[in-house]
C-alpha cells in the first residue's frame, strides 16, 4: 500500500512536477527510469544490480491514525530487469503483456507493520502485522515528454487490483482486496544532471475485510472509550505524493520526499479507530550500488 512505502514523497515536489507539464513537447523517446536509477535516460541499464539502501521514514500507524511509526532502515536491495520477471522499487512483477502503450503484469508490493508500543488507541486489540499485496496491474503510457532545455519525462495511468494479506512471519491471513487507480509522473535531468523527480495522485478503495482490519471493533474489544464497530467496504482515501533523487557519488544516490493522505469522505469515518482526515509521511535516505551485471537490459 502506497501510504506506507519506504520511498514516500513531498507535496511541494508533486505540485512542481504537475505544473511543469504545461511547458513540454510530446516525444516518443522517453525510456522508463527507476526513481533511484543510476543511468541517465539515454544510457542502457544493467540487467541486474545489488547494493544497500539506508534511510528513515515516518508514517502513520495505519490510514487516518494520529499515532506514528518512525523507522530507521538499512536493507540490501536487488534489482532485476528481465524480459518477463522484474524486481525493483515497486516490488516484484511478472509481465503478462507489454506493448508500446501499455503493460499488464502480476505484481507484489508490501507495507510496514504498525508500532505496537505506540498505538494506544488500539490497546488490548490484535497488533497490525506486515501487509503485502498480490494482483494484476495495468500500466498505460499517457504521454512521453521532452523538455526544451533537456530532460525527459513520462506520464502513466496505473490501475491496480490486489489481494491483501497480513503476516507475523509465522502465519498468513487474507485481508480482502484493494483497488487503486493512480496517475503518476516521472522525469529526469530537468533541474540538474541525472536528477530524478516523481509525483503521483492515487485513490484507494478497499473491501469490507480490509476496512475491518483497520477500523473494526468486535465486542470482545469494546471499552468505555471504544464502541463496537463493523466496518464497511468502500473509499479508503487519496494520496498525493512526490519526491526527488540525486547523485552524490558514482554509485551513491540520495532521495527525499513525502506524501499527504486525505481521508475526507472515507467509508468508515465513524469508527472509534478513525482519527484524522489528513495524515502525512516523510522519508529520506541513500542508495549505494555495490555491483552490477555486464549484461544490459533490453
Amino acid at each position: 500500500m502506497s501510504y506506507l512505502k519506504y520511498l514516500s514523497y513531498s507535496l511541494a515536489l508533486s505540485l512542481f512536477c504537475i505544473t511543469h507539464l504545461t511547458a513540454i513537447a510530446q516525444t516518443t523517446e522517453s525510456p522508463d527510469r527507476s526513481y533511484t536509477g543510476f543511468e541517465d535516460v539515454d544510457v542502457a541499464q544493467p540487467k541486474w544490480e545489488y547494493g544497500l539502501a539506508t534511510g528513515v521514514i515516518d508514517t502513520p500507524n495505519y490510514p487516518s491514525s494520529s499515532e506514528r511509526n518512525f523507522t530507521p532502515l538499512a536493507l540490501p536491495y536487488f534489482i532485476y530487469r528481465g524480459d518477463t520477471f522484474r524486481i525493483g522499487e515497486e516490488g516484484a512483477r511478472a509481465v503478462v503483456v507489454e506493448e508500446q502503450k501499455f503493460e499488464l503484469d502480476l505484481s507484489i508490493d508490501g507495507a510496514l507493520a504498525a508500532d505496537a508500543d505506540n498505538n494506544s488507541l488500539r490497546d488490548g486489540m490484535p497488533e497490525l502485522d506486515f501487509l503485502f499485496e498480490v494482483g494484476p496491474q495495468l500500466i498505460y503510457r499517457l504521454r512521453d515528454v521532452n523538455f526544451t532545455k533537456g530532460g525527459k519525462g513520462r506520464l502513466n495511468l496505473r490501475l491496480q487490483l490486489r489481494s491483501v494479506f497480513s503476516t507475523d512471519f509465522e502465519s498468513i491471513d487474507s485481508r480482502g482486496y484493494v483497488f487503486e487507480p493512480e496517475i503518476s509522473y516521472q522525469q529526469r535531468n530537468v533541474l540538474f544532471n541525472n536528477t530524478a523527480m516523481d509525483a503521483s495522485l492515487s485513490l484507494m478503495f478497499a473491501s469490507n475485510k480490509l476496512q475491518d482490519y483497520f477500523y473494526g471493533v468486535s465486542p470482545e474489544f469494546v471499552t468505555i472509550d471504544r464502541a463496537a464497530f463493523d466496518a464497511s467496504s468502500g473509499y479508503l482515501g487519496a494520496e498525493l505524493s512526490a519526491g526527488v533523487s540525486f547523485p552524490i557519488y558514482d554509485n551513491i544516490r540520495g532521495f527525499a520526499g513525502g506524501s499527504i493522505n486525505f481521508h475526507h469522505g472515507a467509508a468508515n469515518q465513524n469508527s472509534p479507530l478513525f482519527e484524522k482526515d489528513v495524515t502525512y509521511s516523510v522519508g529520506a535516505g541513500l542508495v549505494w550500488r555495490v555491483g552490477k551485471s555486464v549484461l544490459l537490459a533490453k
